[in-house]
């Protein structure tokens, strides 16, 4: 009963502070200036990344993708690790069904090692799927301590960035293991244009909402 008290309670918190976003950025829309200064704090109050430093491995988001194996691509050949690992993508079921069928299918863990390796990375790791963000915490935490890895460089995007750290941080970081989250510059969201096209607005809305139900149940 307690616990029902308290998600409410913390439900009831995430609407009021959206609400207050809302209200803010309505108020403002008819300064310009103060406008796009409100806009663009909105964008980077998503992005957040630690100042890189040399790793056991760099781990790719599960939805960074091309983007995230560009940064990755940079960073090893800055000598910040010499190792990337990728979380393995699981055969969907439209690909079991276009088998069955004998028609071509693609593999994307095999085109993911493809890319990586093109782009100059030659020791690369398999993580387990995941499904969502927490999930990528829990997996890479048992991934980190089944394979002795003490410090990764964790490539996001950047929309999911500042949630993803506070992911690692009481997952991954609270077993003693050294977590630097960096976002690509390759990805499409950018925190100073969002609000000119209507992707840009609809990942700032989603990812808006999921950052305060993050704020809201883990404030500390």
């Amino acid at each position: 009963m307690r616990l029902f008290r308290d998600l409410k309670r913390s439900a009831r918190w995430a609407v009021i502070l959206l609400s207050v976003v809302t209200l803010a950025t309505l108020i403002t829309a008819g300064v310009p200036a103060l406008r796009v200064s409100v806009l663009r704090a909105a964008g980077w109050a998503l992005v957040a990344e630690d100042a890189p430093a040399k790793a056991d491995v760099i781990v790719i988001s599960s939805d960074a993708l091309a983007a995230g194996f560009l940064e990755a691509a940079d960073l090893v050949h800055a000598g910040f690790a010499t190792r990337v690992a990728i979380f393995e993508r699981p055969t969907s079921k439209i690909s079991r069904e276009l088998i069955r069928r004998g028609a071509e299918t693609m593999d994307l863990n095999a085109v993911s090692m493809r890319l990586l390796r093109e782009l100059g990375v030659t020791d690369i790791m398999m993580i387990p799927p995941v499904v969502g963000t927490v999930d990528e915490g829990y997996v890479l935490q048992r991934w980190c301590i089944a394979n002795s890895i003490h410090s990764i460089l964790f490539v996001s995007v950047p929309d999911h960035s500042r949630r993803t750290r506070r992911v690692l941080g009481r997952t991954v970081a609270q077993r003693g293991i050294k977590v630097m989250v960096r976002y690509t510059r390759w990805a499409e969201f950018d925190p100073d244009s969002w609000w000119h096209s209507r992707g840009g607005q609809r990942t700032q809305v989603v990812e808006s909402q999921k950052l305060l139900v993050d704020l809201v149940t883990h404030p500390f």
